[in-house]
């Protein structure tokens, strides 16, 4: 199911794991491999991916609002592909603490009326060039890794209406 990097990276980290929960996250997008009684035994600084909210393989990850405020942040596993849909509402993807699944992530965004705000770690890229529609909004990358290398790729595509899409660096603290 997997080619001989991934295994050797997903080796390294369940190796060091110290609780269930976090070789849940190792092993938690390859079939019949997740426990999800484990989600309870894991530590409390970190939040064990639900099996209700993964993703299937092959398809793609809907996330969909509507007057409401769409957050994922902390951890959590980062599907392939996703489709984030919010209407009159804003919208908000952290992906400091995120287990990204794949090399690229393909971001298709429908957002109307509401702000999208992406945050992307400092070694990863974003490619903003099939964002087709900004309406009545702008598009701002403050990390200028568009057409850069990083890892992982953010490729953004779709559109925004009446909001703004700000794409940005996590923020450093007062000694950080």
């Amino acid at each position: 199911m997997i080619d001989l990097d991934e295994f050797t990276e997903r080796t390294d980290r369940a190796l060091a794991s110290r609780t269930r929960g976090e070789l849940n996250a190792v092993l938690a997008d390859l079939a019949g491999l997740y426990h999800p009684a484990a989600a309870m035994a894991a530590a409390p600084s970190y939040a064990a991916p639900s099996p209700t909210a993964g993703f299937s393989p092959g398809r793609r990850f809907e996330l969909n609002a509507k007057y409401s405020s769409l957050v994922r942040s902390g951890p959590w596993v980062v599907p392939p592909e996703m489709v984030v849909r919010n209407k009159y509402g804003s919208t908000k993807l952290d992906f400091t603490e995120a287990q990204v699944q794949s090399p690229v992530v393909h971001i298709e965004l429908d957002a109307k009326w509401g702000s999208v705000e992406v945050i992307i770690p400092e070694h990863a890229a974003v490619d903003v060039n099939s964002i087709t529609d900004v309406k009545f909004g702008s598009l701002e990358d403050k990390t200028r890794s568009n057409g850069h290398m990083g890892n992982p790729r953010f490729v953004l595509s779709g559109r925004v209406h009446g909001g703004s899409l700000v794409i940005r660096h996590p923020r450093r603290g007062l000694f950080g």
